[in-house]
């Protein structure tokens, strides 16, 4: 792949989540409705607020159905990464700037959920999501997405000698000194998953040393995972074989990549990922609340469901909704991906990101 697929691939860090961006522009995504708006519809427009890497994939016919169905129009607002994200429409609460926010994570799920900025809605189709992607029992968001931040590494650099690391522990070791790139936690959600797994690997009494030791083996870090994976990664020019990005990244290589190949040419280290489960919510206070409920009861179908694998390289939430082949055959699936208790995240994730900045960058 080069530039002329980059924004085609650029919606790989969804789960997920995760490019940075200005989130200036509003993508609008129309088509021509054949039947009446419904009544209960107080509105022809619903704004999404929501991360760069899903606005980048948004076309003409990602909402599409939506639109003949109900008439109703949907804009796609970027605001940067998730955690930029959240942010904003915590500081916009008192007047919502969207409708819906898409795109917030399990990381960042209570930081929201706290602030109060979304409305309860119970999707009919929650019937097709397993028990364990609902993780709001007052169903204040909706899991639409799930996948695994994982540490990719490239295929070429690692096929001349040294082999790439097979876990986290080993990335301190002396041969893999200033070839790791990584996301900060304060500014991404990949980055702020990969400490996450830091933590749940090493425990609450050692992951400072293990990021001590990263930082004495010449890590670099960097804002947002655009940056790490297209600027920094030695299969886009940069000369950092190792990136933390995402388990399905892999497959967007192949399917994007021109002129075309047969093999992936990056790989997976499925030690050491950080399970992920993106949501979507009412935002509270819009004044559109209906056709926003509407909007994310359609992000359940199949309809939608099926545009997620080959265009954000996730898993859809829906479980009765087929994978296609080629997004099968190149994803790895992590057997145990790290995950913490949401409780505990809540308590300590402010405190952790401000003990790595410290560790990390003084």
């Amino acid at each position: 792949m080069s530039t002329r697929t980059r924004t085609a691939f650029a919606v790989v860090g969804l789960i997920v989540a995760s490019c940075g961006g200005d989130g200036s522009d509003a993508t609008s995504t129309t088509a021509d409705a054949t039947t009446e708006t419904p009544s209960t519809t107080t509105a022809q427009t619903v704004t999404v607020i929501s991360h760069d890497s899903f606005a980048g994939g948004v076309t003409a016919d990602t909402f599409a159905v939506f639109t003949a169905e109900t008439g109703i129009t949907v804009e796609v607002l970027p605001a940067g990464d998730a955690g930029s994200m959240v942010n904003q429409a915590i500081l916009t609460a008192e007047n919502p700037i969207a409708d819906v926010m898409f795109g917030i994570d399990d990381t960042f799920l209570s930081r929201a959920l706290n602030a109060g900025i979304f409305s309860p809605h119970e999707s009919p189709l929650l019937a097709d999501v397993p028990d364990e992607l609902e993780l709001d029992p007052e169903h204040r968001v909706t899991p639409i997405d799930r996948g695994d931040v994982c540490l990719n590494y490239d295929i070429d650099y690692f096929s001349d000698g040294l082999t790439p690391p097979l876990n986290l522990e080993q990335l301190t070791n002396p041969e893999y000194a200033d070839l790791l790139v990584v996301e900060s936690p304060a500014t991404s959600s990949p980055g702020l998953a990969f400490l996450l797994s830091t933590i749940a690997t090493f425990g609450e009494d050692g992951w400072q040393d293990y990021w001590r030791a990263l930082v004495e083996n010449g890590v670099r870090v960097v804002s947002d995972w655009d940056t790490a994976y297209y600027a920094e990664s030695t299969w886009w020019g940069g000369d950092r074989p190792l990136v933390v990005s995402y388990a399905s990244s892999p497959p967007a290589e192949v399917l994007f990549a021109d002129p075309p190949v047969d093999e992936a040419i990056t790989g997976v280290i499925d030690e050491g990922c950080y399970g992920q489960i993106e949501f979507a919510g009412v935002l509270a206070g819009s004044g559109n609340e209906t056709a926003a409920g509407m909007l994310i009861d359609f992000m359940l179908t199949p309809e939608f469901q099926s545009q997620i694998p080959l265009t954000w390289f996730v898993f859809p939430a829906n479980e009765t909704v087929p994978l296609p082949d080629e997004f099968v055959e190149y994803t790895v699936v992590p057997a145990s991906p790290n995950r913490l208790d949401p409780d505990v995240l809540e308590e300590n994730r402010e405190g952790w990101i401000e003990e790595w900045t410290e560790i990390v960058l003084p």
